[in-house]
């Protein structure tokens, strides 16, 4: 599903907007499968599929693929909506340079929640 991004977030307008300041690459990792997701200027240039020998990112957002399964149905359960409420009870870890995360943080939880739209599981 995150492969989908690109097309997603620059379908967007407001979103692209919303993200115009970041310009770097973040680390989503689904289980086992790493993807590098490149942003300019608010809009999801690429995304890579790893395994990476040494990847170069800015921040990480890890998690089992089960979480983010529960987090892209189109109508997640409480606690499963929400980057924060999935950290605190250790399913999901943020690390790197916070930073761009926290200065960014809409833009960013908008952007993962994007695959929501390609769910027809209600």
């Amino acid at each position: 599903m995150i492969e989908k991004l690109p097309e997603l977030v620059n379908n967007n307008e407001a979103l692209i907007r919303r993200g115009r300041w970041l310009n770097d690459v973040f680390l989503v990792e689904v289980g086992e499968i790493q993807y590098l997701v490149h942003v300019a200027a608010g809009r999801v240039e690429c995304v890579e599929t790893g395994p990476f020998v040494m990847p170069s990112w800015t921040f990480a957002i890890r998690g089992p693929e089960a979480m983010w399964r529960r987090f892209w149905q189109s109508v997640p359960a409480p606690g499963d909506n929400d980057l924060f409420a999935l950290r605190k009870t250790g399913e999901m870890t943020i690390e790197g340079n916070l930073k761009p995360f926290m200065a960014n943080l809409i833009y960013v939880k908008e952007v993962l929640a994007m695959p929501r739209l390609l769910d027809d599981r209600t």
